[in-house]
């Protein structure tokens, strides 16, 4: 089987567009649920084999952490996210200002040769904060006091 580029499936294509209605980062299974209102027999491995061909050919932006669950962005401009440490939501941040990350050429990781880097920022989202602040919620050891 060959590596050449990907053909744009009708099946694809409808995974690309609920994702990119979206700004939630869902997980292949929420994403699942959304492309299922499209298409009723598509199969969950459908969705999880055409979001990694979509991560590849660089139409989406796929969020890995340790320890969580795969989320996808249709947004491939450069920007950042925010992860809830309590429930796992991620959200987009808005940088005010020209904010970049630095050049890679100015870092020196021995044994390694970088070619990407990313900035993640974590936090408690609304919702979190909220239940937290009512005792209704259990938040991680690493989760900041939510009374500051």
């Amino acid at each position: 089987m060959a590596n050449g580029p990907k053909r744009m499936t009708r099946q694809r294509m409808i995974i690309l567009e609920e994702l990119r209605k979206v700004t939630s980062h869902p997980t292949a299974d929420e994403l699942y649920e959304l492309v299922r209102e499209r298409l009723p027999r598509v199969s969950l491995g459908t969705v999880y084999r055409n979001l990694e061909v979509l991560s590849e050919t660089g139409e989406i932006l796929k969020l890995e952490s340790a320890g969580s669950q795969k989320r996808f962005d249709g947004d491939t401009s450069e920007h950042y996210h925010v992860r809830c440490t309590c429930c796992g939501r991620v959200g987009d941040v808005d940088v005010s200002g020209d904010v970049a990350l630095p050049d890679l050429a100015n870092f020196r990781c021995e044994g390694f040769s970088l070619s990407r880097a990313s900035l993640e920022f974590y936090g408690l989202c609304d919702d979190c904060r909220a239940a937290a602040a009512r005792g209704e919620c259990r938040m991680p050891e690493t989760a900041t006091d939510v009374r500051q």
